[in-house]
């Protein structure tokens, strides 16, 4: 197929559900185009029925800044050490280093390829042991799948070390029943452009303290104080969601259920029709578990496998990705610790992500499969 004629098959574009306009329009028709107003009310009480468990919902300009709130909330300042996942994106880090903290790095479990029970806590006695408690734990939900979330927990409630929940990618996916996004003491949520819904770009911090929703609304309007001028007594931040993105965030709620069926198809899609092949092995569901499937990921016997499709599918148009390298093989964070196992290293070598959009039709999935069925010949 020439490449100039063939359609884009993208990793994970955004998908509309049709009401988005209405609420932005009546933004506009009323004139709240600011950081504050009845859509970014309106969106944060969606979430948080969605949610359940108590939830309260601070909307924010993006994930990033929703982790570097939980970050404050918790007290993590300078010189304080901040135990983070390493098979991540960076976002879930960076905001450590913005508080002049530094991220330790833990391996992930081949389960369900976050961060592993047994490597974190032999990181916090190790830590322990050289008088440098650690001052949190960021965990991350990857592509959709839950981690531990028994084991974290109570390895973190043992040495008593709250949990940041990194839900940017799980929103829609849960354990036994329960919502991802209502486990840590804070979590966030990311509706970045490519994830299960997106404002475009914006995040959400979780807790299920009404406190912390108040304090992290006041950090994010630039902490300005109840006084007729303009009064600071704190550091505060321009981290608020506008009305406008918040109205494109109410529509997408409308769709998240939908979203989630289309991305888990998506998986089912490629299992049924890839599984025969003994050189790609899918992440499976533990029992309890229920992913989202953000994006569909296959694990292949070798980096040349992983390489050689990937290659195949962008020359026929179609976006790939290796899954996340993992942190503590990033250049900028080359000086941290890292309790490692060479699970991450392993599946970043091997792994790949598939298109996974919750608007992909069945003949772009078809597409997709007959390019890994050509390239695995």
């Amino acid at each position: 197929m020439n490449v100039i004629d063939s359609k884009r098959i993208w990793l994970s574009s955004p998908h509309m559900g049709g009401t988005e306009q209405n609420f932005v329009r009546e933004a506009f028709e009323t004139n709240w185009v600011a950081p504050l107003g009845p859509n970014v009310n309106g969106f944060e009480s969606d979430i948080e029925t969605y949610l359940e468990n108590d939830s309260n919902v601070a909307a924010l300009s993006s994930g990033t800044g929703a982790l570097h709130l939980a970050l404050i909330l918790l007290g993590v300042t300078n010189g304080d050490e901040v135990l983070c996942q390493s098979m991540t994106f960076a976002a879930s880090a960076n905001p450590i280093v913005y508080l002049g903290a530094k991220p330790i790095f833990v391996d992930s479990e081949r389960e369900t390829w976050n961060i592993c029970p047994r490597q974190l806590e032999i990181a916090i006695k190790d830590k322990i042991a050289k008088g440098k408690k650690p001052k949190a734990i960021v965990a991350v939900h990857l592509y959709g799948m839950p981690y531990q979330i028994e084991a974290i927990h109570e390895i973190a409630s043992a040495y008593r070390i709250p949990v940041i929940e990194d839900s940017a990618e799980a929103l829609g996916s849960s354990y036994h029943g329960i919502k991802c996004g209502t486990f840590g003491d804070l979590a966030i949520l990311s509706f970045n452009g490519n994830k299960i819904i997106t404002t475009s770009g914006g995040g959400a911090l979780v807790s299920k303290n009404i406190k912390h929703k108040e304090k992290a609304i006041f950090l994010a309007t630039q902490a300005r104080d109840n006084a007729p001028h303009y009064e600071h007594s704190e550091i505060g931040y321009n981290y608020r969601m506008s009305n406008i993105t918040a109205g494109i965030g109410r529509g997408q709620m409308e769709v998240l259920d939908s979203h989630v069926a289309n991305r888990r198809r998506n998986f089912d899609f490629y299992k049924k029709h890839l599984e025969f092949s003994s050189e790609i092995k899918f992440l499976e569901e533990p029992e309890g578990f229920y992913s989202n499937r953000w994006l569909s990921c296959i694990e292949t016997t070798s980096y040349e496998l992983r390489e050689g499709i990937r290659l195949a599918l962008a020359e026929e148009n179609i976006e790939s990705r290796p899954l996340w390298k993992p942190m503590h093989q990033q250049a900028v964070f080359a000086d941290c610790d890292a309790y490692l196992n060479g699970i991450s290293d392993d599946l970043f070598d091997r792994g790949l992500c598939l298109p996974s959009g919750s608007n992909l039709e069945e003949d772009d999935l078809y597409r997709v499969v007959s390019v890994i069925k050509n390239a695995l010949r």
